[in-house]
């Protein structure tokens, strides 16, 4: 793919191949394939220069690809490194300011996308999926990478957006979330038939007060939360003012773990006091049951699961505030029975549909907004 020689649109330009120093949004079209009518075309060859402005830090180690998407999405570049601390990054030079960044991948299972050495947006799924983030540039350069969402599979970037929201390089105001799969992204974010409540909080929050970044996983418990960067990237730049949402438990307690309740209290009491040192606040959620927790009179209660109990034990040892989501979300199923209950959930009986997760971030929001929080 060559590079626009000469373009100038809404998007920033192109003059003899470097981006203007002055321009604020910018378009990038990776691969080898025809370059998308406003977008900067990206070879895996090309490598960064001081001139261009823009470019791969290791070219040799990005290779381009076919990609099942049409337009800018029909090809890629797949990195052929991985981790959040790879040199094998996408540079852009840009001034410090704020920026927001949408990430289109190629074809992928499932991918992560890291930028300043810290987890960005996790495991994105499925071809051509697409998503967000804002991000503070202090160091007058952007530097991203797409990286392994699980063992084994590709990760591929077809495009990049890049829009200046501000001179200030300081994010909004953000609600953090960390979880497991009844609380992360799944893609396509509008459209996924499951959802996790974390993805469906936009619907219940000001749109003018809070932006949602949701590092929660799939098959995540306390451990690998608090080691393997998620925890990182979001104490890199929560500050006073946002909130962290927390809920695990599920996973810790799964049969095949090895986390004590020991283990779980311990990570689950350091990731709430690394957090609240920046002066953020900290709100613990305790996780909703299964769709057959139903008893004989067809009361729905899971009060005994997830270990729940060391969960309030921390909000009032730790003095943070408490969301009893197994409690709240047990007396919604139990008003509607448990017939309608069993349709808001796959049918493992535990992970919600998307319509599942709507309700749990209803009830979980409403909960926020009857304890008088700020912002909701």
């Amino acid at each position: 793919m060559s590079a626009i020689v000469l373009t100038t649109s809404l998007f920033g330009s192109v003059i003899n191949g470097s981006v203007a120093a002055t321009a604020s949004s910018y378009k990038f079209d990776f691969g080898n394939g025809s370059v998308a009518p406003g977008y900067i075309g990206v070879s895996a060859a090309e490598g960064y220069t001081k001139k261009k402005g823009y470019g791969f830090n290791t070219p040799s180690k990005i290779k381009n690809v076919k990609s099942s998407g049409k337009g800018v999405n029909s090809d890629a570049v797949q990195f052929l490194t991985s981790g959040t601390k790879s040199t094998n990054t996408f540079n852009m030079d840009l001034p410090n300011g704020l920026y927001e960044v949408t990430v289109t991948l190629g074809d992928t299972v499932k991918a992560s996308v890291a930028a300043e050495e810290v987890y960005q947006i996790m495991t994105m799924t499925g071809n051509n999926s697409t998503d967000k983030f804002q991000i503070p540039i202090t160091d007058g350069q952007l530097n991203i990478l797409v990286t392994a969402g699980e063992v084994g599979s590709v990760f591929t970037l077809s495009s990049l957006e890049i829009k200046q929201l501000s001179d200030n390089p300081v994010t909004n105001r953000t609600i953090y979330i960390g979880g497991d799969s009844t609380v992360s992204n799944y893609y396509p974010l509008m459209t996924s038939t499951r959802g996790g409540w974390g993805q469906m909080m936009f619907r219940y929050i000001k749109k003018d007060t809070f932006q949602i970044r949701n590092m929660a996983t799939g098959g995540q418990a306390s451990r690998g939360f608090r080691n393997d960067g998620q925890l990182e990237a979001i104490v890199k730049y929560i500050k006073p003012g946002d909130y962290f949402i927390l809920q695990l438990g599920i996973n810790d307690t799964h049969p095949k773990s090895t986390i004590t309740e020991e283990e779980f209290k311990f990570n689950m009491r350091d990731m709430i006091q690394k957090v609240k040192a920046t002066g953020a606040t900290v709100i613990l959620s305790t996780p909703q049951g299964l769709a057959t927790d139903f008893n004989e009179y067809e009361i729905h209660s899971a009060e005994n699961k997830f270990y729940r109990g060391t969960i309030l034990d921390l909000a009032q040892e730790e003095d943070t505030l408490l969301v009893d989501l197994n409690v709240l979300s047990s007396a919604y199923y139990t008003s509607i029975g448990p017939e309608a209950t069993r349709t808001l959930f796959l049918a493992d009986g535990l992970h919600p549909t998307r319509e599942g997760a709507k309700e749990l971030a209803r009830i979980l929001i409403e909960d926020l907004r009857n304890q008088g929080l700020d912002g909701f």
